[in-house]
């Protein structure tokens, strides 16, 4: 019989401990294994190369987005780096435009000198991204919802016009995350998780994942894992499977507070505008509706105010943290102009639409109506 998500949460990939009966996997506490002879192994001979901790995580991840092949990185931004590992001079990706800050420097800023060539487009329009295909593109990387605007990408769609060109579909499911959407399942190839933010939900450890659909895919890019070693230790593994435990009824509890807050924002004075899928005033809300389970906790909203008295707001609140990433127990904002996207350029980030007003919330695990009496006094100080 087929598990369902919460079990699988729990059980997949974590066995309770033949030897001791301990029921939380085990920290392999080792960088090393012993070799019965050379070359002879258990199944394990190098942490870099391979850990049981390590797999028990990987196995996990893969299991909750449909798949059996999963590797785990130390962050988010290692796991990014894992597939632009399967590129070379002359390649061309196509990408979501308002795309994570920390992607769009290591694209902008580290490929790009390499000779691989990027196109940004807007991919809630399918029309973009199939007119910016070029026959050197091996890649259509996809940001769905989208940090920090919100966008929803037509993955299946968008998929279908890869795969008829013969590219590669990544889908970053950080914001979503497995619960809430299952990008394999809608023919991506590769899904992306900055696992420090919902996977392990509590702000206490980075991480990094991917997902792949195929065997073949997979073996390449466990080549470049074990090539470049930019691997989680025992640690932050079981940290992160203890996060997984939690994921599906913390991500219930996020999107409930979300709402919340979300129509709450949509009717004050001070907002101009709000992101967040979950309105069914937003763009991408019926096809949102179609594509996930729910509409997650993240959302963005400009003050209609200049930068300074923006700056201001980010002062005046206690319950929410100033801080960068999301995902947390705790609820987080940050103003990506001068933190998440400070990597962007000014005019790239006008452009697409990332203004000097625009506040991106986290919606943790507190009470929304604690939530909302606390933005009050950030917007009463304005």
């Amino acid at each position: 019989m087929t598990q369902r998500f919460r079990t699988r949460a729990i059980h997949a990939g974590q066995p309770n401990d033949p030897k001791t009966g301990a029921v939380s996997f085990p920290i392999y506490q080792t960088a090393t294994f012993a070799q019965s002879a050379p070359g002879e192994t258990t199944g394990f001979g190098y942490a870099r190369t391979d850990h049981p901790t390590r797999r028990a995580l990987e196995d996990c991840i893969a299991s909750l987005e449909g798949s059996e092949f999963g590797l785990a990185y130390a962050s988010g931004m290692a796991a990014i780096n894992g597939v632009l590992a399967l590129l070379r001079s002359g390649d061309h990706i196509v990408a979501t435009q308002d795309l994570y800050g920390g992607a769009w420097r290591i694209f902008t800023k580290v490929y790009e000198k390499f000779g691989v060539q990027f196109s940004f487009v807007d991919a809630s329009n399918l029309g973009e991204i199939r007119n910016a295909i070029r026959p050197e593109t091996k890649l259509l990387w996809l940001e769905t919802p989208s940090n920090p605007l919100l966008k929803i990408t037509d993955i299946a769609a968008a998929a279908k016009i890869a795969k008829d060109a013969g590219i590669i579909t990544v889908v970053d499911n950080t914001f979503a995350t497995p619960c809430l959407q299952q990008p394999i399942a809608l023919g991506a190839d590769i899904v992306v998780h900055s696992t420090t933010k919902f996977i392990n939900g509590h702000s206490d450890v980075l991480g990094g994942a991917l997902v792949i659909r195929d065997r073949e895919l997979y073996t390449q890019l466990k080549f470049y894992q074990n090539a470049i070693g930019a691997v989680p230790g025992p640690q932050d593994s079981f940290l992160i499977l203890r996060g997984i435990k939690t994921l599906a009824l913390r991500v219930r509890e996020h999107c409930e507070s979300a709402a919340t807050v979300a129509d709450w924002l949509a009717q004050h004075d001070l907002v101009s505008r709000i992101y967040y899928p979950g309105l069914a005033s937003d763009p991408g809300h019926a096809l949102a509706k179609r594509q996930m389970t729910g509409f997650g906790s993240l959302l963005s909203f400009e003050l209609a105010c200049d930068l300074e008295t923006t700056v201001e707001f980010t002062r005046n609140t206690k319950l929410w943290t100033l801080a960068e990433s999301l995902g947390s127990v705790k609820s987080l904002f940050c103003h990506p102009p001068t933190m998440t996207h400070a990597s962007v350029e000014p005019e790239v980030r006008r452009k697409v639409g990332i203004g000097d007003g625009l506040i991106r919330l986290s919606v943790g695990l507190e009470d929304a109506d604690d939530l909302i009496a606390d933005l009050g006094r950030g917007f009463e100080a304005l």
